[in-house]
């Protein structure tokens, strides 16, 4: 599933085709109506555009119990990908919406599908969506660790197992969800409102936002791992229990450019609840996928799918496969 990106980033990593559709489109149930507010998405990660859409149309559908009414095409997710798409006016963006740096493959991968995309008939210029993006990350990782501290205790009343049996940085960021006021995490919530209002702006000029799905090519084995020195640190804080501490010392800007920077893009479908694609049409000079990413409005499912599949036609990407090993960029 994806709650801020976890079925586009992969695909965008691996050279596959990852959406994540819109709020309430696949059920959460029937453990949930559902999660984390309508933020999680299921979905799949497939080699094509049709193993996407098939799946979609085993997926997809109303819940009963659910929240959401949602509409579905007259025929099926299927046939809407076989359709060729209508000329569409996308509207593209490369700058990190955090103000945070971004590799120049990822404004190439968005610069090489705007061509593409102006061979095929299609519209496309700079346009920027006027949500504070910035503002909506803090609020994406305020939602986020309050559920990290909430999964932690309903694993640990379902397994018995305590604290230790959890890894340093998931209970870090516990500790940092356990400190938040409920006052502030209404008002945090009450924000998303604002996003997709704003966002629905954009999509009455644009049909489609462009962007790429990650700030930097694929990560490489261990890049990402937690320094020793910090987890030493983490420790520490976690037996003082100083996480509110943390928060209100101004730790969030940190977290928000250290644990976003890398994929800043993604988290702005989710809030908004729109379906949103990665495609695999760019590949670095060292031979890694690094995927873009279409943003539709509500409904947009159909419409994802059919120009990813005229992309698809233009330039295949089946028979693509990154490396077992890499050098360095």
């Amino acid at each position: 599933n994806d709650g801020g990106g976890s079925i586009r980033i992969p695909a965008a990593c691996c050279g596959l085709v990852g959406l994540k559709p819109g709020r309430g489109v696949v059920p959460s149930g029937p453990a949930f109506g559902e999660l984390l507010h309508g933020a999680v998405s299921h979905g799949v990660v497939t080699r094509t555009v049709r193993d996407t859409a098939a799946m979609l149309d085993v997926l997809a559908g109303p819940d009963p119990a659910g929240p959401y009414l949602i509409a579905m095409p007259e025929d099926s997710y299927s046939s809407v990908a076989s359709e060729e798409p209508r000329r569409l006016r996308i509207g593209f963006a490369t700058e990190s919406p955090l103000g945070t740096p971004v590799d120049p493959a990822a404004v190439a991968a968005v610069a090489d599908a705007a061509t593409l995309l102006g061979e095929l008939g299609h519209h496309v210029e700079p346009a920027a969506t006027g949500v504070d993006e910035r503002g909506l990350a803090v609020d994406f990782l305020t939602m986020w660790f309050a559920g990290v501290a909430v999964e932690i205790r309903r694993a640990r009343r379902l397994t018995g197992c305590g604290p230790e049996g959890f890894e340093m940085d998931t209970r870090l960021l516990a500790a940092l969800g356990d400190s938040v006021r409920p006052s502030e995490y209404l008002a945090s919530l009450e924000r998303w409102n604002g996003y997709a209002r704003r966002l629905a702006v954009f999509h009455e000029t644009y049909d489609l936002l462009l962007t790429p799905t990650l700030a930097f090519p694929p990560a490489r084995i261990g890049e990402l791992t937690t320094p020793r020195v910090v987890r030493a640190a983490g420790r520490a804080l976690l037996a003082a229990h100083l996480g509110g501490v943390l928060r209100r010392a101004g730790v969030m800007d940190r977290i928000v450019d250290e644990n976003l920077g890398r994929t800043p893009y993604t988290q702005l479908a989710n809030l908004t609840g729109r379906p949103a694609i990665s495609l695999p049409l760019y590949w670095t000079t060292t031979g890694l996928p690094l995927g873009v990413q279409f943003v539709a409005p509500l409904g947009g499912e159909g419409l994802l799918l059919s120009l990813a599949a005229e992309l698809e036609r233009a330039r295949p990407w089946f028979d693509l496969q990154p490396p077992l090993w890499a050098p360095a960029a």
